[in-house]
């Protein structure tokens, strides 16, 4: 597999701003020690981090209809208005809390009156279970984004209506958590009904802008990079094992090491080093990334090189599958629910070019937030150390202002669930 000159510049830029930033870190005199506290945060999973803090911590297990048992879990406030937060691509639950009480939005929401959940899709560290396979099994890996958004989020919805006494919730999606919302809004339209908000944080649909080297770099070889993992039987991207976990308690020694895992970040994302609190970099590292399947990336990839928001391409197959030559577009005027959105101008995967196409097709958008700094990236709006100042007093404003139209709920269950308390 060859590259092209525009994939060979894409590699040197990576390894480029890596070198800078770990000399930058290197050379840094400043460099302080980790606490242990933190240290041992980067190792605690979400239900042990709510626990940890003093919070009142639920954790269940979803059944969606096509077999896939999801972790949900719950800062619980019984009677309270729920809120149900959804991570991005190669993230999970934790992002929501383990910044600790005074800087994670999981806590903020809990501390200002609401039910908060915090879901999991599937292939992630919480959900690699399923009633038939196993995560070894090929079958298990066999989804995309489409998957979550037309099985997962339902069977979640479903659960926590059911469970709270709400007829509905508010939601809050980063990246992927926004990406599969417009695509139960599409294929699962009778959902619009059970939503108070959407709050979309850099959300994603179109990838036509796409500024992170990296992600362009997999895009311009997205059909060979997909077809050679395919053939040597590769199924998960980023598979947490031995080397990868190996990385992660050198990454979680000091603060220099800690620098390789923001380089990578930076690279990614969009370059920020102002928003990023060094001494919990490690926090960071030990929660992702939290798995994805080579199909999701390759569903991306088609995105970008496409530039539309589509169905999964088959290729010659799509006939097949779809009974077209092509694959179906989302269609996002079905997303009636309101819809906030917030972004960011540094942000290298979801930039405001693409955002403004986004906001173009929905017909319900009560608000769109460009952060007024100019620096904040695609992680900041969740991570950011001003995250609370600039953006989420302000999202909560909005969400305080919307009232659902009602609270009843028919207790009809259709997912199955298995509940622990903590």
């Amino acid at each position: 597999m060859s590259l092209s000159s525009s994939s060979k510049f894409l590699i040197w830029t990576f390894f480029l701003g890596l070198f800078q930033l770990e000399a930058n870190a290197f050379f840094n005199p400043f460099q302080l020690a980790i606490p242990s506290s933190v240290l041992e945060d980067a190792h605690l999973n979400t239900i042990q981090l709510i626990s940890k803090y003093g919070y009142p911590a639920e954790n269940y297990t979803v059944q969606s209809d096509d077999g896939y048992l999801l972790g949900l879990f719950r800062i619980a406030r019984p009677g309270a208005l729920p809120v149900l937060l959804v991570h991005g691509l190669m993230d999970s639950s934790d992002t929501w809390v383990m910044m600790g009480p005074s800087s994670s939005l999981g806590y903020m929401l809990y501390e200002q009156g609401y039910d908060v959940w915090m879901a999991n899709v599937r292939g992630n560290t919480y959900t690699k279970r399923h009633v038939r396979y196993s995560a070894e099994d090929s079958d298990f890996w066999n989804f995309s984004f489409h998957e979550m958004g037309i099985f997962d989020l339902p069977a979640i919805i479903d659960y926590i209506l059911m469970q709270s006494g709400f007829g509905q919730l508010h939601y809050i999606g980063h990246s992927q958590g926004s990406t599969i919302f417009w695509i139960l809004a599409s294929e699962r339209p009778e959902y619009m009904e059970k939503i108070v908000m959407m709050q979309a944080l850099a959300p994603v649909a179109f990838l036509s802008h796409c500024r992170s080297p990296i992600v362009n770099l997999l895009a311009s070889q997205d059909t060979a990079v997909a077809s050679f993992l395919s053939a040597a039987g590769y199924n998960e991207f980023l598979p947490s094992n031995s080397v990868i976990d190996q990385f992660k308690r050198y990454a979680c020694r000091d603060i220099i090491s800690s620098s390789v895992c923001q380089s990578l970040f930076f690279i990614l994302f969009g370059f920020n080093g102002q928003q990023v609190n060094q001494t919990m970099l490690p926090i960071v590292v030990g929660h992702t990334p939290a798995g994805a399947s080579i199909r999701q990336m390759h569903h991306y990839g088609q995105l970008r090189n496409s530039g539309k928001f589509q169905q999964f391409d088959y290729g010659l197959l799509n006939f097949l599958h779809y009974g077209s030559l092509s694959p179906p577009p989302y269609e996002l005027e079905k997303v009636k629910a309101k819809v906030a959105i917030y972004y960011a101008k540094n942000d290298w995967i979801a930039p405001p070019e693409d955002v403004d196409m986004l906001f173009n097709r929905l017909p319900n958008v009560v608000e769109k937030y460009l952060v007024p700094n100019e620096n904040f990236n695609h992680f900041d709006l969740v991570w950011g150390r001003d995250a609370k100042r600039i953006l989420w007093n302000r999202m909560l404003g909005v969400m305080q202002s919307v009232v659902p139209y009602s609270s009843y709920n028919d207790g009809d269950s259709i997912t199955t669930v298995f509940v622990n308390r903590f």
